[in-house]
This record gives structure tokens, sequence and C-alpha cells, in this order.
């Protein structure tokens, strides 16, 4: 039956107060805001129930506005490697020999041509070693050479910020190992008031101070105290102390000489591991037919998008994004996998606006998404055959990730264990975006993002969106909308 003419005045009321509602931040989000000195007008938010076949917004504020998500970039990198890779793939780093091997002695070259693997850390590399010894080499009379072609990278002019030895500063590598960078620890000794030094992994040629001096005092920006001196990547020097009070830390840096940081690794590990080596560890290319000793393989992808996700991870998002189109058969490139990712974006979320992306880990100024359209993937990805794999594959407020410390910070809040998110920061940037289960147990999608040069003051607003949400707020907007429970969720911790 159609509307009566007198009825229309009360529908549009309703309809028009309904807007109102979904439109308005909630109030202590604007309060956060404001103490920030952040105006509304530079954050976009959309919240709406995860369990509903279509997005159906509980909360929108400026959500079609083209955004950068900093690292929340991450989720459609992973999201997109789940469905075009699947859980399990896993990348193979494969050895070859040229020459003849016999009792144990290669006269000739060993050969590594690297797959891409974005976590061949120390001990993956020390387990190659160990298959390559055990597949009959203990001796090459000739070079080991590597092979990084897998990928096609133009060398970076200059690093993303004035941090260059900062490890989210390392560029992707065919054969990328231990990402490129060196952890240093300090352990202090008080009877001897001297703090011992190590590093990890070893490489060839470095030579390490044993120890510093012990200094008093609090331990507070104790890295700077120390003095170092990196001028010549193999022979660090640290001029200063370091303050007994720290107990014992560590200080992750990257190389300095990234084209070193392998062939010196794998030749330190190599005779380490008993190996004997007559040549050099050096870059070079692999011949096709050259023989296939054995094929090292990666853990899967499924176990490697949670350090993604959870550590925000740049090098392993950018090694998973190269991979969308190494794994076609041409070297991976930065340009090729864009393509593929716009090509499978537009497939899965037609007349969506097509995000802006650059190397897919949000460590850039040129990416945007919008938070419309992460919410839409948010929703899709809860009701994908992977969805699990993709949940768990976040951080769990208060438990792990980059939200760990919120239980520290917050011991009462709502959201510990009840979150499931990803975070991102950049200067000018700051920005979350997951699951939140309310106290009914319903789960919303949450996207939040702030663009402002005060944005990193304003990570409050983004914690009192969440806990807004985990406090029933969607469910008390606008008329009849009453909360409802979702699928028992479940996760991998």
């Amino acid at each position: 039956m159609p509307f009566k003419r007198s009825r229309w005045p009360a529908l549009l009321a309703a309809l028009t107060f309904c807007t109102a509602a979904l439109a308005e931040l909630p109030p202590r989000v604007r309060q956060a805001l404001q103490q920030a000195q952040v105006p509304p007008s530079a954050m976009a938010v959309l919240v709406a129930p995860a369990d509903t076949p279509t997005l159906q917004p509980s909360l929108v504020h400026r959500e079609h506005a083209a955004m950068n998500p900093a690292s929340v970039m991450k989720l459609l990198t992973t999201y997109a490697g789940l469905q075009l890779l699947g859980p399990d793939h896993v990348w193979r780093t494969r050895v070859y020999t040229e020459g003849r091997l016999q009792g144990g002695v290669l006269q000739g070259q060993l050969l590594l041509r690297g797959g891409g693997d974005p976590k061949l850390v120390l001990e993956q590399v020390q387990a190659l070693v160990a298959e390559i010894r055990a597949a009959g080499v203990q001796e090459v009379r000739g070079d080991i050479v590597l092979d990084r072609s897998v990928f096609e990278v133009a060398p970076r002019e200059s690093p993303f910020d004035d941090e260059p030895l900062r490890p989210y500063n390392v560029a992707p590598d065919g054969l990328l190992m231990n990402f490129g960078s060196l952890i240093f620890s300090f352990s202090p000794d008080a009877g001897s008031g001297r703090a011992r030094v190590r590093a990890e992994p070893p490489l060839a040629g470095l030579q390490l101070p044993a120890e510093v001096p012990l200094r008093s005092g609090p331990c507070q920006d104790w890295r700077s105290g120390l003095q170092a001196d990196f001028a010549e990547p193999l022979r660090p020097r640290f001029a200063g102390g370091y303050p007994a009070s720290c107990g014992e830390r560590s200080w992750p840096l990257a190389f300095a000489e990234p084209a070193q940081f392998a062939p010196r690794m794998f030749e330190a590990l190599w005779r380490e591991g008993g190996g004997r080596l007559s040549g050099q560890v050096r870059w070079g290319q692999v011949r096709d037919d050259a023989p296939l000793l054995l094929t090292h393989r990666s853990q899967p992808l499924r176990e490697l998008i949670a350090d993604i996700n959870k550590m925000s991870n740049n090098v392993m998002a950018q090694q998973l994004f190269l991979t969308l189109s190494s794994e076609l058969g041409a070297p991976g490139r930065m340009a090729a996998s864009r393509l593929r990712l716009l090509q499978w974006w537009r497939a899965q979320f037609a007349g969506l606006p097509e995000p802006v992306v650059d190397n897919g880990a949000g460590l850039s100024r040129e990416e945007r998404s919008s938070a419309r359209a992460l919410a839409q993937l948010l929703l899709q990805a809860r009701r994908d055959v992977h969805a699990q794999v993709f949940l768990d594959s976040l951080a769990i407020a208060g438990v792990d990730g980059t939200v760990a410390r919120l239980a520290e910070r917050s011991p009462q809040s709502p959201l510990i264990g009840r979150a499931w998110l990803k975070t991102g920061s950049l200067r000018d940037v700051a920005s979350v975006a997951g699951y939140v289960q309310s106290r009914s147990g319903r789960l919303y999608v949450v996207v939040g993002l702030v663009n402002h040069p005060n944005a990193g003051k304003a990570r409050p607003a983004l914690e009192q969106l969440l806990e807004w949400v985990a406090q029933e707020g969607p469910a008390r907007e606008g008329p009849g909308r009453k909360a409802r429970p979702s699928p028992p969720l479940s996760t991998a911790h």
C-alpha cells in the first residue's frame, strides 16, 4: 500500500534523526580530539556490525574521505595475499651446484637463488646451511653465489625518513636475510663495571667491541648515552657508557651497507656450521641449467601474516606485496604488484573507489584509502573462507603485537582480549582498523583514521572510539537498535 501523504513528514523526521545519530562522533571522541587540538574534519570513522551480509553502518564520519592509512594498509596486502596466493603458500630458496661434487667437496660454485622469503631469519639460514651439509656439501672450492633476481627493486635514493638505520627503512630483497638488520645486545655486569656487547646474526669481518663501561643514573635515552658511531658498518664504536639500571637491552639496527649484509651473514654461518670455503660469497645469477641440490621452504603465509599485521613488519609486507607479481613468473616489481592488487580490488569491491597503493606496507606518504573501503574489506574478510586466519593475524588488545601495552596503560579497559586490531602511525597519521566485540558479544567492524600534524596526540581519540564500541555505543544509537551476539570467535593464542 502506498504511503498516505500525511505520513511523509513523520517518515522524513525519522530518517533525519537516524542520519544525525549515525554521523555524530561520540562525545568522548570529540573531547579527546579537542584535547589533541585536532579538528573533527581531520578524522574519518566507520563502525558497522560484522555479522551482516552488507555494510550497515552504525556510525559514520567522513567515511568517503581519501586518507593516508599508514600501516593499516597492510590489511589490504595481507588479505589480497590470502586470496591470491592462499594461506599455505610458501617461499622457496633453491640451492644449486655448478661443478663436480665428490666426497663432500664441491669443485666449483654453490649457488643460492632466493624466492623472496619474507622471514629468512637467523634460525632459517642456519637450517639452510645444515640442509646443504646434509646433502653432501662440506667444502666449496670456488665461490658461493647468491641470486636475488626474483625481485627487481630499484635501490632507494634516500631512506623514508631521517633515521636510515631504523629497521623499518630496510628495502625488500629477493634474498633478504634477517630483515637486513643486526641486533646489538648489552648485558651489564656490576662486578666488573662493564656491559658485555654482542651482535646477532654473525657477519664475516664484523669487529665488535667486547664491552662498554657501565654508568650510573636512570635508564633514559640509553641509546644516545652510548655515543654510537656506525660510520664504518663493520667496525661499530661506542664512546659512551651503558646505564646499569637498564638491565639487559637490545638495539636492532639496519645494516648501513645493505649489499654486504647477506653475503657476510651467509659466509659467517657457513663457516660457523663447519663448512669450508676457498672462494668468496658474492652476488650473481644462477644459470637455468644448473643442477638443483635442494629446496628450502619458508613458513606458510598463514603464519607469516601474523608477523606482518601483529608486529607491523614493513619489509615483510613489501616482500609479500612483490610476491603478488613474482609468483606469476616474471621478476616481482612494485608497478606489477600494484596492477595485480588493483585488478583484484576491482573484482572484489566493484563500485568502491580504488585505493592508492605504493608499496603495500603503508610506509608511504602517497598511499590512500577511505574508512568505507577499509570497513568493506574487513566485513568481507569476516565472511571469507580464510576468516579465522585473517583474524588470528591481528594484534589482540592488551595481549600481543602493537597493542599489547594497553593492559599496562589501562588495565581496566573493556578492550582487553576483545579487540583484534591493526594500528598505523606516521609523522602526520594515526590509524586503527579491525574488529571489536561488544559486551553483548556482537562483533563490530571499526575503522578510525586521523591525518593531521597532531595525529600522534589523537591516539586517545581512537582508543575512545574503540571503547565506545566495546561498551555497546552502536547499539544505543538510533531508534530500535538492539545488540545481538555474533558467532563465537576463536583465536590461536
